[in-house]
């Protein structure tokens, strides 16, 4: 038996979903897992899913939101959600959630969700270059795809949407798509693009970057 906690551990299902992580039933589960009354077998069968995940994040926030206050970089940011979230739906989402200045969205397939991150940049530039606004954001989009848990904010947990968070977050540059080594092997038939592996030593998986298109 171990010893007894010195501080409080949070284990009421109904009081941790008041945190707008897991949900109560998601929560009860997973504390069931651990107490052994329910099988990594039988949640898997619950709750994992096939989906490609595209998680969108926009250039310049942090430095808008410095040298130009947070209200622009909200004005900013409201103008590059009203050009993208029509393009995910437009594209068959399955789900979309945004928070701040990021968009992640969930497709059945990866050509669906590697079409709508084309046709994201593709606005967004088409944008840029209408004068609207004197500081337009640009996107960067990392996409993965495979096996993940319906469960979360996201309803895309594992280690595929850490993939694409990461490349979508922080090493997808303005105007690139990234994508995780299972995405490139579901899109590389597609003739009308070029996917090239990305050379990297500091990151702890393959990715690829997409040209064309």
């Amino acid at each position: 038996m171990t010893d007894e906690l010195p501080y409080p551990f949070l284990q009421d299902p109904e009081e941790m979903a008041r945190f707008e992580g897991w949900s109560r039933e998601q929560l009860e589960d997973l504390l069931a897992v651990r107490a052994g009354d329910l099988s990594a077998l039988d949640f898997d069968a619950k709750y994992q899913v096939t989906r490609a995940i595209l998680v969108l994040d926009l250039t310049g926030f942090t430095e808008t939101a410095i040298q130009g206050g947070a209200l622009k970089s909200f004005l900013r940011v409201l103008d590059a959600h009203s050009i993208c979230l029509p393009v995910m739906r437009e594209f068959g989402a399955l789900f979309v959630r945004t928070f701040a200045d990021d968009v992640v969205a969930l497709f059945e397939e990866p050509t669906a969700a590697l079409d709508a991150a084309l046709e994201a940049h593709r606005r967004t530039d088409h944008f840029a270059r209408s004068g609207r606004s004197d500081d337009p954001a640009r996107c960067c989009i990392g996409i993965g795809f495979g096996r993940v848990y319906a469960i979360g904010p996201n309803h895309s947990m594992g280690d595929e949407m850490n993939r694409a968070s990461k490349l979508g977050e922080d090493l997808a540059r303005g105007g690139e798509t990234l994508l995780t080594e299972n995405a490139q092997r579901a899109l590389a038939s597609r003739s009308s693009h070029r996917i090239q592996r990305v050379e990297a030593d500091d990151v702890l998986f393959p990715y690829y970057r997409v040209t064309g298109g």
